[in-house]
């Protein structure tokens, strides 16, 4: 398994393992509510399923974009190379490491620290369609694209 794809496989169960905590803590939320509901009455008892119900709905939107996350990273292919810089590129410029993908959390990964930047994200934005060993300039320092996958 190459770098990408371990990098890929990685983030996946990161995304996978928020889903499922998310959905727990929703259904924890709704087990919580329905048991107060028994015992309860009240403006506060009101309340309180208003303040739950927002909750809920908050993380309701982290499942959407986490699963809106896993889709995208399912696209790309860990195990294609390419010439040029783009989506799903595992790139060196100087001594750092960038994954190419979605902005993810800093991994560790065969002792290389790694961050995950979104194609989006400025730095990208300056490297996409570069090759190996192009320099370019980036908030007014230079970088070299010293390993390309």
């Amino acid at each position: 398994m190459n770098i990408k794809e371990k990098l890929l496989q990685t983030h996946l169960e990161i995304i996978s393992d928020k889903i499922d905590a998310f959905q727990e803590m929703i259904s924890q939320m709704a087990l919580d509510a329905q048991n107060d509901a028994k015992s309860s009455a009240g403006d506060k008892h009101e309340t309180g399923l208003s303040m739950m119900h927002l909750e809920q709905e908050k993380l309701s939107a982290k499942v959407a974009e986490s699963i809106d996350i896993r889709a995208f990273l399912s696209k790309i292919d860990g195990s294609k190379s390419s010439d040029t810089i783009g989506l799903g590129s595992f790139v060196r410029i100087n001594s750092i490491y960038l994954f190419i993908s979605a902005a993810l959390p800093k991994l560790v990964i065969d002792e290389m620290s790694i961050l995950c930047i979104s194609t989006d994200a400025p730095l990208a934005q300056a490297l996409m369609g570069k090759k190996l060993n192009d320099v370019i300039v980036f908030n007014g320092s230079d970088f070299t694209i010293n390993h390309l996958e």
